[in-house]
């Protein structure tokens, strides 16, 4: 199946199985999200770049990973051979979000700006915590890891593409 990247949302990777039916355990790429749990069909990428998609039976949240059991794979044997795959979900399948929140894809690529700085550079990629996500920005100071709370994080403008942040002494080296 030909899916062009840029149609195309990253949820996270399947790291494991749990139980015997064939339940997928999925680490999502941001904390607390649970869009994949309402989900009509999931894409999985494999090492090769192929996408083929699939329809989930059953998913659930369960200690910060996503339970997805997917329709012809309802065996812990059937399940093994997607362990590492990337889920994916179409941008268009994705619920609307209440204001002051973005989907990751949104915000990749946003020039990341401090008010007592200026520029720190482009978030490229972020990572979950038990507590929060952190945003891993790149630029001037090197690699910068934020926290992604109201606290430091003022503003976001998609329009002018970019982040607002006010960040303590000591962040930044």
């Amino acid at each position: 199946m030909t899916v062009p990247e840029q149609e195309l949302f990253t949820f996270g990777r399947i790291i494991g199985l749990h139980g015997l039916r064939g339940d997928l355990r999925v680490r999502p790429t941001t904390s607390g999200s649970d869009v994949l749990c309402q989900a009509t069909e999931v894409l999985l990428r494999d090492a090769s770049g192929r996408v083929t998609p699939y329809q989930p039976v059953r998913s659930a949240v369960h200690k910060g990973l996503v339970l997805l059991r997917l329709k012809g794979y309802e065996a812990i044997d059937q399940a093994s051979a997607l362990v590492g795959y990337d889920v994916m979900m179409r941008l268009a399948d994705l619920p609307e979000l209440p204001d002051n929140e973005n989907y990751w894809h949104q915000l990749q690529g946003l020039v990341v700006i401090d008010r007592q700085r200026g520029e720190l550079g482009t978030l490229e990629d972020m990572f979950a915590t038990p507590a929060h996500d952190i945003y891993v920005v790149r630029g001037p100071y090197g690699e910068v890891l934020i926290p992604a709370v109201p606290a430091m994080v003022v503003a976001v403008d998609l329009d002018k593409k970019r982040i607002e942040v006010d960040l303590p002494e000591g962040l930044v080296p």
